[in-house]
């Protein structure tokens, strides 16, 4: 490795700091994701002591598979480890609890978990199950409902919004919120313009939540078969992807509901979405590529703004400081996965790949802030 140390003070400390960057790397992978929250535990032992270590074990199981089922996809859920309460725990790195009640034979608890990335990783390998670590910015779901002609977006009842906000608190790769509907909602786009793809009003509403994507699910109430069915329309606009459009249909079950038809279709569109996010995501550890990109910086905040940034990409595996000046900084990215893989999951961390004639440059985009 080619290195340049330049006569300048504050900056030679700082390359020394950037040349253990791919010992850091491990250790600066965005937590959350290895992070299990609000595990409720409701058990009843002989003693208080009894139920409380009784509460652990199970809490360290539902976290655990919850863990996996989030880096993975649906399709090798069925293959995913099932280890004993023992085994489990040596992949706990730690735990906390968040809240909790007792009496002599009960106890009630809320736990969270942090669980050991390599680990994990390694664990996922040996059994040969791909899985994906890079989580995606948020997306803004609009769900316009069309009943008898009428298009729903913020008009209330709109039983197929309240199906989205009724899903489950989960933490996911693919982090997905609600607008309020409020005024400047209302204001900001309506649902024929979201049916339609009004790219302009889609960006204002966009830009209301701070984010670069958005999905317009449009579900159309029918009545076909003399009972409830629903068709979604699902259309995907941003930054990160080409538009993408995809049309779903839910029959309704002997006995089910109109709100249970509504809420099953918005927790299946939702697992497809973070399935279609983790394909498009997983880790390719036998496909490996370097490449050497350019960053021009303004001063020393942006080159330890852009550094952070890198080192939670989880496809880069390490990164070398190659030269270090007041205006640029030059570095040798070490990654798995394709070229197309190292680009999206970078504008998930605000940075952006260009090409400069036969190189590469990187720079933070205007959401990337000084975080």
């Amino acid at each position: 490795m080619t290195l340049r140390i330049l006569l300048v003070p504050v900056l030679g400390a700082l390359f020394l700091f950037s040349a253990n960057l791919a010992f850091a790397q491990s250790a600066a992978q965005p937590g959350g994701v290895f992070e299990v929250h609000g595990i409720n535990v409701d058990v009843t032992a002989a003693s208080t002591q009894a139920a409380r270590d009784k509460a652990r074990v199970a809490g360290e199981s539902t976290a655990f598979r919850g863990l996996l089922e989030r880096l993975t996809l649906r399709r090798d859920y069925s293959r995913l480890p099932r280890f004993s309460g023992g085994e489990i725990a040596s992949y706990v790195r730690d735990f906390e609890v968040a809240q909790e009640k007792a009496s002599a034979v009960r106890y009630l608890a809320t736990l969270n978990y942090r669980f050991k990335a390599d680990k994990i990783r390694e664990l996922l390998i040996d059994y040969e199950i791909p899985f994906a670590e890079t989580t995606s910015k948020p997306i803004l779901i609009l769900p316009v409902y069309q009943a008898a002609g009428a298009l729903l977006l913020w008009d209330e009842p709109n039983p197929w919004r309240d199906a989205w906000f009724a899903r489950p608190e989960d933490y996911s790769l693919v982090p997905t919120m609600l607008p309020e509907g409020d005024l400047a909602d209302i204001a900001a786009i309506g649902p024929e313009q979201a049916v339609a793809g009004d790219l302009q009003r889609l960006a204002v509403i966009a830009a209301r939540y701070r984010t670069a994507n958005t999905l317009v699910a449009h579900g159309v109430l029918k009545m076909d078969r003399g009972r409830p069915d629903l068709e979604v329309h699902i259309t995907r606009y941003g930054s990160d992807q080409q538009e993408q459009s995809v049309v779903k249909s839910f029959e309704s079950r002997d006995a089910e509901s109109l709100n249970q038809l509504l809420g099953r279709a918005a927790r299946e569109l939702t697992s497809e979405i973070e399935d279609n996010w983790k394909r498009d995501n997983l880790l390719q550890f036998g496909n490996k590529a370097v490449i050497a990109v350019t960053i021009r910086i303004g001063g020393l905040e942006d080159w330890l703004t852009v550094r952070k940034k890198l080192a939670g990409v989880a496809v880069i595996r390490s990164t070398d400081l190659i030269i270090l000046s007041l205006d640029e900084v030059r570095v040798n990215l070490n990654y798995i996965g394709s070229l197309q893989q190292l680009s999206l999951a970078l504008e998930q961390a605000d940075l952006k790949l260009i090409q400069e004639g036969d190189g590469w440059g990187l720079e933070l985009t205007s959401d990337g802030g000084k975080s």
